[in-house]
């Protein structure tokens, strides 16, 4: 699976394998299994075990969601063993992967301006949250901003600047129309690099560095929420885009999602929105009140 999946995929699935390993000779006092000695038994103790793995300094390491992700990981490598006939039972057959759903965060209209109006003297935080605002206009991920090169900037249909690109994730292909405020900060780094089309355009860290930097940011900004650079997305299809009465198929396009219903997870139907719909169709109803009367 090396060459079908992504760096970033393929790192979580060695970090379960070595939960597997740990396990295995910690509770198992063995280093390795057959496959057929997998059993419902076994998916139910490796469960338990993730869920009360401490690390070093003897704090919980996984909440539930992540202990049903090592366990979806885990299904998947057991799927295919089925697949190839190396197994003939499948032990994950009565067990169910149970989710905690959570909302996801993302910055309101008033956090987003805040944000933008706020300068920092210190460079390393005025350059992430340049780049954070940029994700946040056009809902590019980290690693397709790390990415962005002056190649991916042309002339759309309309005659206005549009970014293509393809996702890093999905190797989905994405073409983004770049808004005024994408465009001034895109301006503001581009110039320096405009002959060379090979190298990145924003300056962004490394992903560690820039989540500790935005969590800086977010303090100075009086922001109080847990902000990571994916919290941008979030903003661009809830706060930008759905908010403002694009349709959730749009954004979705946007995004370079392959099935709505994954656009769906990220966004939700605001409070303002459904009060501003409901006022809409008040006035209708008044309309066709008074053509009756």
């Amino acid at each position: 699976m090396v060459h079908v999946l992504k760096a970033g995929t393929m790192k979580n699935y060695y970090t379960t394998e070595k939960y597997l390993q740990r396990f295995l000779l910690k509770k198992r006092k063995v280093k390795d299994l057959y496959l057929k000695q997998l059993n419902f038994r076994f998916i139910t103790d490796f469960e338990h075990y993730l869920r009360n793995y401490k690390n070093s300094k003897n704090e919980h390491v996984l909440n539930n969601n992540g202990v049903m992700k090592h366990l979806e990981r885990f299904k998947k490598i057991i799927n295919l063993a089925i697949k190839l006939e190396w197994m003939a039972k499948n032990p994950f057959k009565q067990f169910q992967l149970k989710y905690n759903k959570y909302d996801r965060e993302y910055l309101s209209q008033r956090e987003l301006e805040l944000l933008e109006n706020t300068e920092f003297k210190v460079e390393r935080l005025e350059r992430i949250k340049d780049c954070f605002i940029f994700s946040c206009y056009t809902g590019l991920s980290y690693v397709d901003i790390k990415e962005l090169k002056n190649i991916h900037i042309v002339r759309g249909i309309d005659n206005n600047y549009w970014i293509h690109t393809k996702r890093e994730k999905t190797d989905e292909l994405v073409k983004i129309p770049i808004l005024p405020k994408a465009w001034s900060i895109l301006e503001k780094y581009r110039t320096i690099k405009e002959m060379d089309f090979t190298a990145s355009i924003l300056p962004i860290s490394s992903n560690q560095k820039t989540n500790t930097y935005l969590k800086e940011i977010a303090t100075a900004c009086g922001i109080h929420k847990n902000i990571t650079f994916h919290v941008a997305r979030h903003t661009f299809a809830t706060t930008v885009m759905l908010s403002n009465g694009v349709p959730i198929e749009t954004v979705s396009k946007l995004l370079g999602h392959t099935k709505l219903s994954t656009t769906q997870i990220y966004a939700r139907v605001l409070e303002t929105k459904i009060s501003e719909d409901i006022g809409n169709l008040l006035e209708r109803f008044k309309e066709k009140e008074s053509k009756i009367a």
